[in-house]
């Protein structure tokens, strides 16, 4: 995957990822709730496009799925004001952050990083994108997933600790942003297991954009 869905001209960049940015999602795997954003990044192999398939490692007997809001950056950035960040995004879709939840927490106990929990093949799947208009809010957009049919995540952008022009703002404090960089903006509470055969559809707004991936 080179281009993004829906914003051809985009050729995907870095993948940028917050942890914790919902405060019920950080308790329920019994976290404490950050007060900077928590940043680690996914490879270019974890990505793939809506329809296809999540194929389960080896290395791991439980694989958590985490919905999110995925922003794209449409212009290079350094130090970006706050402020100014909506004038550096180009689009908007859904991913799913996948994660090794055992692997994850095996890091975490021997305080270790836990990359490769985040960053196996296909562990990265996103939707087409929308480009952003002058009225797009992304301070209140409904996110759910649901497996099999049922409802397992479902939550509003507005309940994030830090929203999207912050994290922007921040990264650009750390990074370069460039043009088809994506940022995963975290996930809301509701995380849980996913097995082979599973179906899994996430939207966003009601169906204004969805994701419908299987796990193999």
């Amino acid at each position: 995957m080179k281009n993004l869905s829906g914003l051809p001209k985009l050729t995907i960049g870095s993948i940028f990822c917050i942890g914790r940015n919902y405060q019920k999602h950080a308790r329920e795997l019994g976290n404490s709730v950050p007060d900077e954003p928590m940043v680690f990044l996914k490879p270019a192999s974890s990505l793939i496009g809506d329809g296809e398939s999540i194929q389960l490692p080896a290395q791991s007997n439980e694989v958590h799925h985490e919905v999110e809001l995925v922003i794209a950056i449409g212009k290079k950035g350094k130090n970006i004001p706050e402020q100014d960040a909506r004038d550096y995004i180009a689009g908007y879709g859904l991913g799913i952050d996948v994660t090794a939840r055992d692997i994850q927490q095996k890091a975490k106990d021997r305080r270790h990083p836990w990359s490769m929990a985040k960053g196996f093949d296909t562990f990265a799947p996103i939707s087409t994108f929308m480009p952003i208009q002058p009225n797009t809010d992304f301070s209140s957009m409904d996110i759910s997933l649901a497996v099999n049919g049922t409802i397992r995540q479902q939550g509003n952008t507005v309940n994030m600790i830090f929203p999207v022009t912050t994290l922007i703002s921040y990264l650009s404090t750390i990074f370069t942003l460039n043009p088809g960089d994506l940022i995963f903006t975290g996930t809301p509470e509701g995380v849980s297991p996913i097995k082979s055969g599973d179906s899994i559809c996430a939207t966003l707004n009601n169906g204004e954009i969805t994701l419908t991936i299987l796990v193999k």
